[in-house]
């Protein structure tokens, strides 16, 4: 009888935490290898790491958010995700030294990070959900708020790239590209206080919705068991301390799979929209899950919140702190996107507003965004 409750709690522990102990064991394995030059395995692990220990700042910053409510909750979610994703991307920028090339790796990452964000995860999310509930519905009025916002951002984007790329024009560039950041930051401040302040109706679950989703979640805390998982029990503060603890092994992580990914890349000649996009999965993987798990309980309001609430976040909170970084490190980069990454990211604004902009989805829109991915996919493959 002992033995199999010893047992019971075993697997409840295991069920509870593999992602923390894989995590750890991963990027503990990932130092092994890059200590005897085994790159690819260190990277591998490095990289898996990475992701099962993002799944962990996801599902800590999940808790928070459920406390905070919309549309402080995705708000939440999106912050602690997009700080992966400059830790990798800055990591990865300070190989420019050994590999000057890493710089397109970083652009291409930071374009990459919307691309998935609005077309995996939206689109896996809205064509799950859509197989599931035929049809979901949410706030009209978050789509329409946000796709103005990432237009204007993307424009904004191109102005750099305007000036030309060619070596006698680059100080000018990097000049422009600052003060191109330093405007998206002040956009990014007046958006916090139009989200969380004077217009939070705007990214709220519509009435409808709602309606659907407590009649389910009646029926599903009828069967609900007791949860023990620590972190539910967790004041918001030691939350906070959680994610820090956690993105600070990342970082530990972050500096193996940079160094020995990039050496990696150059040896089987990757390209660097390929790079950017596996950097940009990376760091997405977990709020795909999450994003799936809510269409699948009928929460697409948080899907549409998440997907374009970080896309939003990669572009005006990203661009300007890599900017500030690589300003201080005295590295030069540039807002010269190439052709491809500036016209992929337009022509998924321009998708995402025509599949999101009536207040319904349903699994059809789903699968054109996943096409729309693997269509780009193939061409930064080869371009």
């Amino acid at each position: 009888m002992k033995n199999s409750i010893l047992q019971e709690k075993i697997l409840y522990f295991i069920e509870d935490y593999w992602d923390i102990l894989i995590g750890i064991l991963a990027i503990i394995t990932a130092f092994y290898f890059h200590e005897h030059g085994q790159k690819l395995m260190s990277t591998l692990f490095a990289a898996a790491g990475i992701g099962t220990l993002s799944l962990t700042v996801s599902e800590v910053a999940e808790i928070l958010s459920e406390r905070l409510q919309e549309p402080y909750g995705s708000f939440v979610l999106t912050i602690s995700a997009v700080v992966v994703e400059i830790i990798l991307l800055y990591i990865i920028l300070l190989q420019v030294h050994q590999s000057p090339e890493v710089v397109n790796t970083v652009k291409g990452g930071i374009i990459s990070a919307v691309i998935v964000d609005m077309n995996v995860l939206l689109g896996l999310a809205v064509f799950l959900g859509g197989l599931k509930f035929t049809e979901q519905e949410h706030n009209k009025e978050t789509s329409s708020a946000y796709t103005t916002i990432l237009y204007v951002a993307s424009v904004a984007l191109l102005v750099p790239s305007l000036l030309g790329s060619s070596e006698h024009q680059l100080a000018r560039v990097i000049q422009a590209s600052q003060i191109i950041a330093l405007v998206l930051f002040v956009f990014y401040i007046i958006i916090i206080v139009f989200q969380t302040k004077t217009h939070t109706h705007f990214f709220k679950q519509t009435a409808r919705s709602r309606i659907f989703r407590m009649k389910r979640k009646m029926m599903e805390n009828a069967e609900e068991e007791e949860d023990n998982y620590i972190f539910d029990k967790l004041s918001n503060i030691s939350l906070i301390f959680s994610i820090f603890i956690f993105i600070t092994i990342i970082a530990l992580g972050a500096e193996v799979f940079a160094s020995d990914g990039v050496k990696l890349a150059k040896e089987y000649g990757v390209s660097a929209g390929i790079s950017g996009l596996i950097i940009a999965i990376i760091a997405v993987a977990p709020e795909i899950v999450t994003a799936i798990k809510a269409a699948k309980n009928d929460e697409i309001q948080r899907v549409v919140n998440i997907a374009m609430g970080a896309s939003t976040v990669s572009i005006l909170l990203t661009v300007p702190v890599l900017m500030l970084l690589a300003f201080i490190t005295d590295i030069p980069l540039a807002l010269d996107f190439n052709p491809l990454e500036i016209g992929a990211l337009i022509l998924t604004i321009i998708l995402v507003w025509k599949t999101t902009d009536e207040g319904h989805t349903n699994y059809f829109e789903g699968i054109s965004h996943l096409m729309f991915f693997v269509s780009y996919a193939i061409i930064a493959a080869y371009f």
